[in-house]
């Protein structure tokens, strides 16, 4: 039996999401939370084998629970479960350790055979969210910075952390990696100090003062 956290804002859909796996021997629903802050204290407490995660929530969004749920220790393999299949949700979801990333509009039992997979530590994507991963991984790094990249950039050369910089631009820190990734392939750098040098020099930051 694979026990569940159901993570969503709607009670609806938390309704109908328990009312599904629990009428399936298969699975346990261990409990339910309302957005990312009770998301983690549910997850540290409970610590199912699968967390069912929506990302757009009030207080603490669902990238950010999936950051703090790894750094508090928790070995819950999370499957995203979301309306929103845009790069700016799906690149930094996975890229904090999202196991999976499926629509709502999944079929009952595709939502099933994901839940299972995520148990076992494999990777279950719905279609559009693979295409759009794979488009991301074939289209090459080119043309100039995007103003949020440059608003990275800066905050990095400045000497600011990951979690600093997220906080200064009211993001997520899986997204100022994800902005930092697309930096580097830009570039043509591995790390911080290098692009940081490399964009003095192509004059995309200028010196202070």
């Amino acid at each position: 039996m694979i026990s569940l956290l159901i993570v969503d804002d709607h009670p609806v859909v938390r309704d109908g999401l328990r009312g599904m796996f629990s009428a399936d021997p298969r699975f346990e629903v261990l409990g339910e939370a309302g957005d990312g802050e009770e998301a983690i204290a549910a997850g540290v407490k409970l610590r199912p084998d699968v967390i069912l995660m929506d990302l757009r929530m009030p207080r603490i969004d669902g990238v950010t629970a999936i950051e703090e749920l790894a750094k508090r220790g928790v070995t819950s393999r999370i499957l995203v479960l979301t309306t929103y299949d845009t790069d700016s949700d799906v690149l930094p979801a996975i890229q904090a350790g999202a196991t999976g990333y499926l629509l709502k509009d999944a079929p009952r039992d595709e939502l099933f055979r994901a839940v299972e997979a995520a148990a076992e530590g494999k990777a279950m994507l719905s279609p559009s969210v693979a295409t759009r991963l794979m488009g991301q991984m074939r289209q090459p790094a080119s043309g100039p910075l995007s103003q949020r990249e440059l608003e990275v950039l800066e905050l990095i050369a400045q000497g600011t952390t990951n979690r600093e910089a997220a906080k200064r631009l009211f993001i997520s820190e899986a997204t100022v990696k994800t902005h930092l990734l697309h930096v580097y392939a830009k570039l043509g750098v591995n790390d911080r100090a290098a692009a940081v040098a490399t964009a003095f020099s192509q004059g995309y930051l200028t010196p202070r003062g």
